[in-house]
């Protein structure tokens, strides 16, 4: 799970929330478009990918960087499966492609101490098309 680099006990950022943070999540669930939802959770990983990105960071960074993004996408890749998705087909099928290489990537990345930076630019791409679906939806 995603932690701040400079703090050892932070909460994992994908961890089901308890107590007051679960009741935070669902205000935040039942106010807020999923596309916001969803732009912002890959604001997130994708700030830590790039922190894993820099020449000084620990390999632990990069590796929990890497494995955090994987688990983004897997979800996603969960969503898009789903019979209720209401992407065109199309769509779908082309994220469910990018979330297999984001699994390949991560595992390359993990074991093999591949770069984070295609999954950056990956990521920057689907923000932007979050963000622009967003904007045109006020």
């Amino acid at each position: 799970m995603q932690t701040s680099p400079h703090a050892s006990n932070a909460e994992p950022m994908l961890a089901f929330p308890n107590g007051a943070a679960s009741a935070y999540g669902s205000v935040i669930r039942s106010t807020e478009a999923p596309r916001d939802i969803e732009l912002r959770v890959f604001e997130k990983v994708t700030a830590a990918l790039e922190g894993a990105a820099a020449p000084d960071a620990h390999f632990t960074q990069k590796i929990q960087a890497a494995h955090d993004n994987r688990v983004l996408w897997q979800t996603l890749a969960a969503d898009l499966a789903g019979e209720d998705n209401a992407l065109p087909v199309d769509l779908r099928a082309r994220l469910l492609s990018l979330a297999i290489w984001v699994a390949r990537e991560a595992e390359r990345v993990i074991h093999q101490g591949a770069g984070v930076q295609d999954m950056i630019e990956i990521n920057r791409s689907i923000m932007l098309g979050l963000r622009t679906s967003t904007q045109g939806a006020v």
